[in-house]
């Protein structure tokens, strides 16, 4: 394998040529219950919100920003290449997701996550100063 630098990361937007090679990408993380399952019509809408970093010609890591509201969106379906992993380029595709917010005037990211500290470690925190908290409650078994 090519000696890694965070440098030589490409992080673009997500095209229809990406479709297929990202539905096999997040298969393993959907297999390991790291991504929750994605139809090809349902990752199709996430491409013109989406990101995909790239290494060496291969996809290494996607995200994809989903936009409710002008005061809500959501990072979405982040996954990084295990050997890439805490080596930057996570932080550049949630940072390619906000910026994309901003450019939107969304108001608030969030994200759903059982890795808080990464996200923690983006800028994000719990709730914003003075919000209330969000709570959830699953609807269909898992």
């Amino acid at each position: 394998m090519t000696e890694f630098s965070l440098d030589s990361i490409a992080v673009r937007t997500a095209e229809s040529r990406d479709l297929n090679p990202l539905d096999s990408f997040i298969q393993p993380f959907v297999e390991s219950g790291q991504l929750l399952p994605r139809t090809i019509d349902e990752l199709d809408a996430l491409l013109p919100r989406g990101f995909v970093a790239e290494w060496n010609g291969e996809i290494v890591g996607f995200a994809a920003l989903e936009v409710y509201s002008k005061k809500l969106a959501e990072v979405r379906s982040l996954a990084v290449s295990e050997v890439l992993r805490g080596k930057g380029v996570g932080k550049k595709l949630v940072e390619a997701c906000v910026k994309l917010a901003h450019e939107l005037n969304v108001l608030e990211v969030m994200a759903i996550t059982a890795n808080e500290d990464f996200f923690r470690s983006c800028g994000f925190d719990f709730t914003l100063p003075g919000q209330k908290k969000a709570l959830f409650i699953q609807t269909r078994d898992t």
